[in-house]
């Protein structure tokens, strides 16, 4: 049999046949040693979260130390006042200053044409000819009829004459003179008519020569020779190149400052005839609506342009300026000065201590970069934040650095 001694304290001593003792851990004591561990983990916890969170706060608090006590880096430029000519840019559709549609006066057929399509005709070169037998016959025998009333008239005041001679010496009466003088009368009133007549077939024989009313490029031609032509058929267009205008609009509130441009002299206008923007041409303003589009609020233009290279096409669309106006002794800033407020615009300018400070302004133009604008405080020499000012709040201080885009006219 197995004896049990006590073995220490918590354990009991187990003997066995063999006479080896062993050893077992009481259940009571091992529940009390979770115990403790636990205790001692939280207490090493509880300290830890009170270290890190002091030292968190005094990072804090010296990182808001370190922003209040640094200065901000911005990019400035000088305000400068000079003079700036006004800019104004509108698409333009290139226009004939003339186009003519030529038409016959004659039903006839036609004899010859005298041009191709698409070529360049001078005023007066003969274009079409029709056949004119009729109005040839016609004027013929007018000529005929009017050379047999001179004749008649010719001996009509011959026998005049005589019949006056005859009543000097009273050899017939009153009544027979009066006669001879209404007979003349007469004749020279049917050869005024003959006259007139002949006139009329002549022009009439003239329409079968059919010229140029216009100098200009001709269109398609749908006649050939030996069609039979009426007078509202159309034989060709011409359309006039040289020179060509330039059709545009400009928003009304340009119209007083055109006006006075257009009194002190020419308005120069140009237009690129390029994509890069390297072919121009200058031409005059010639021609202000009469009135304002009232469902655009547009005034409508029109520029003379000299065209002899014939690089102006009409039906093209052309960027167009021009400048009617300066505006003398304009404050002018880059227009990444100017900064948008919830309802108002201003810049931010540093003063002689190094501190910026924003300033409520008024935009009058924007052009190449520069805003002209107008406001207390902003001078010519005042430095303005150019880059930089989305973190700047009034009384900021700022360090100034030379700009990424190197703008002219940054200043330190």
């Amino acid at each position: 049999m197995a004896d049990t001694v006590g073995w220490g304290k918590g354990y009991k001593l187990t003997g066995s046949m063999e006479g080896k003792p062993q050893t077992k851990p009481v259940p009571g004591t091992r529940r009390r040693a979770w115990v403790t561990m636990a205790g001692i983990l939280f207490v090493v916890l509880i300290a830890a979260t009170w270290i890190w969170r002091n030292q968190s706060g005094a990072a804090d608090v010296k990182s808001k130390r370190d922003r209040g006590n640094s200065a901000i880096h911005v990019a400035t430029a000088l305000a400068t006042r000079s003079n700036m000519a006004v800019r104004l840019t509108a698409n333009g559709t290139v226009t004939a200053q003339q186009m003519v549609a030529v038409r016959p006066q004659l039903s006839a057929m036609i004899r010859a044409v005298h041009i191709k399509e698409g070529q360049f005709v001078q005023k007066g070169e003969k274009m079409f000819t029709l056949d004119a037998r009729t109005e040839d016959a016609n004027l013929s025998r007018t000529e005929g009829q009017l050379a047999k009333s001179r004749v008649d008239l010719t001996n009509a005041e011959r026998n005049l004459e005589r019949q006056r001679e005859l009543f000097r010496q009273n050899f017939i009466s009153q009544a027979a003179l009066e006669v001879a003088e209404s007979q003349v009368d007469g004749l020279r009133a049917l050869l005024s008519v003959d006259q007139a007549t002949v006139q009329a077939n002549r022009v009439t024989r003239g329409f079968s020569e059919i010229t140029a009313p216009i100098a200009g490029r001709t269109g398609a031609i749908p006649v050939y020779q030996g069609s039979l032509v009426q007078p509202n058929d159309a034989l060709v267009s011409i359309t006039q190149i040289d020179p060509i205008n330039v059709s545009f609009t400009l928003p009304e509130r340009e119209f007083v400052s055109l006006q006075q441009a257009l009194a002190k002299g020419e308005v120069p206008v140009n237009v690129v005839l390029d994509a890069a923007g390297k072919q121009t041409r200058q031409g005059r303003l010639i021609f202000v609506d009469n009135m304002v589009d009232t469902a655009s609020g547009t005034i409508g233009l029109k520029a003379e342009f000299p065209n002899a290279d014939r690089h102006l096409w009409p039906g093209m669309f052309v960027p167009v300026t021009l400048t009617p106006r300066t505006l003398a002794g304009a404050l002018t800033v880059p227009v990444q000065a100017v900064q948008n407020g919830p309802d108002r615009k201003f810049v931010y300018v540093i003063g002689e201590d190094g501190k910026a400070n924003s300033l409520t302004i008024e935009v009058r133009l924007i052009q190449d970069g520069l805003a002209v604008i107008e406001g207390e405080g902003v001078a010519p020499g005042t430095r303005v934040v150019v880059e930089g000012a989305q973190n700047l709040r009034p009384g900021s201080v700022v360090t100034e650095v030379k700009p990424r885009s190197g703008e002219a006219g940054v200043g330190s």
